[in-house]
């Protein structure tokens, strides 16, 4: 398709998902909805597999809103299922906004919210249902959740659904609805679980792919800083934050620990407001740090990995990885935050000499050097956090192992060295 086709009339799309896409924004397709939004219009079962980022929500729900057209029956037509609570309310925020301009109706299952709310809103009457699989288990099975008339099912996220090890209810789910429907899914990746997921669900499916899989967005500048600990890590971040431009930023923590330090300290020493959540802040306070963050009165927002897939705000202009994640496609999923929508953005990775090692593995898995830059002279080198120091040389040795199993470790060797000089 040349530039001059690439408009969403050309797609197939109706005036009125036009409209409601002009009013969020949206001035041309990407190449998600260039290459899904006709197939789908079309009827077509679908494999997308797309980076976070891309426009693949408004690719799969378009069609969806499309086939769908106007209220009819109170009982759902289409299902979309997603990994986490954060993206259920995410996607069914977008749900809502594409169909502005017709009188289709919503609602989203989670577990941690009220059940008795989301039964009555079934009650009342609903055509998409975006809900999450225990959820969605838990009111079919109850009686209060019907099927028989679905149409549409989109699997979102997919490989974050085989990762939290939802096989097991998506068997179950697959097992009680129509066999005779539409069906999508959608993936960051596309692995060995995810491909034996689709052959489960899916029948003779297009297959797109918009980028390769882990790639990371050319909209993202990346940069990397070796520093050596959790502190300096801190002290050089609160600098940044005082010293540049970043509106809006996300920290990635690997601990929840680490992540309420990070949040107690940068409260103190920045400007602007900072929130953190995690897995054992409650679900409202998660939920309103996430609008306060999405609406622009936060500035930062530190977060663990728990959120790396369930934040989706165009105008994110900084991810830092103030620690380097130990499952390395989490990395892209991470930046994937920023540079969205066409925007740019900036993701700032520190690595201690422990980290080194994932980055290294990132580099492989992302096909490009990150470039390194250089702290600061004047950035003062910080105490280690206690035990820190021997959780990093343990980590140290772990890789060394993995790379010459012969290897005994540090300890090892200071323990040798001490029986020779009759001290043990």
């Amino acid at each position: 398709m040349n530039s001059a086709e690439k408009d969403f009339h050309s797609l197939g799309v109706t005036r009125q998902f036009i409209n409601a896409m002009e009013d969020m924004g949206y001035e041309e397709p990407t190449e998600i909805q260039v290459k899904a939004i006709p197939r789908l219009l079309a009827g077509q079962d679908l494999i997308g597999i797309a980076q976070t980022g891309t426009g693949k929500t408004a690719a799969f729900v378009v069609p969806m809103l499309q086939r769908l057209k106007y209220a009819s029956i109170d009982i759902p037509r289409a299902i979309i299922l997603e990994p986490t609570k954060e993206l259920v309310i995410q996607t069914e925020s977008m749900v809502r906004k594409l169909m502005a301009y017709t009188d289709l109706r919503a609602v989203a299952i989670y577990g941690g919210a009220a059940i008795k709310s989301q039964r009555q809103a079934l009650e009342d009457g609903v055509d998409i249902i975006v809900a999450s699989p225990g959820r969605f288990m838990e009111l079919y099975l109850s009686g209060h959740l019907k099927t028989k008339k679905l149409e549409v099912l989109v699997l979102d996220e997919a490989d974050r659904l085989m990762d939290m090890g939802f096989m097991p209810q998506l068997r179950s789910f697959l097992e009680v609805i129509p066999v005779k429907r539409q069906n999508m899914l959608f993936s960051a990746t596309f692995g060995e679980k995810v491909e034996s997921l689709s052959s489960e669900f899916l029948e003779f499916p297009t297959r797109v792919e918009v980028s390769p899989q882990a790639s990371t967005a050319d909209t993202i500048e990346q940069r990397l800083y070796h520093l050596p600990n959790f502190k300096t890590k801190l002290f050089f971040i609160e600098r940044l934050l005082n010293a540049e431009d970043m509106p809006r930023v996300l920290i990635f923590c690997r601990t929840k620990d680490r992540a309420d330090r990070v949040f107690r300290f940068l409260e103190r020493k920045v400007e602007g407001e900072v929130r953190v959540i995690h897995s054992n802040k409650g679900q409202n306070t998660r939920i309103n740090a996430f609008r306060a963050f999405q609406e622009g009165e936060v500035r930062v927002l530190v977060a663990t990995d728990v959120s790396a897939r369930g934040i989706d705000v165009a105008l994110v202009s900084h991810v830092v990885n103030l620690d380097i994640p130990r499952t390395i496609i989490d990395y892209t999923h991470r930046i994937g935050r920023t540079g969205r929508a066409k925007n740019q953005g900036v993701a700032i990775s520190f690595a201690d000499p422990s980290e080194m090692f994932y980055i290294k593995k990132i580099q492989v898995l992302i096909q490009m050097q990150i470039p390194l830059l250089k702290a600061p002279k004047d950035l003062e080198v910080m105490d280690f956090l206690p035990r820190e120091e021997r959780e990093l040389a343990m980590e140290l040795d772990r890789q060394k192992k993995l790379a010459d199993p012969t290897f005994k470790g540090a300890f090892h060797e200071r323990k040798s060295v001490l029986k020779r000089k009759g001290l043990l």
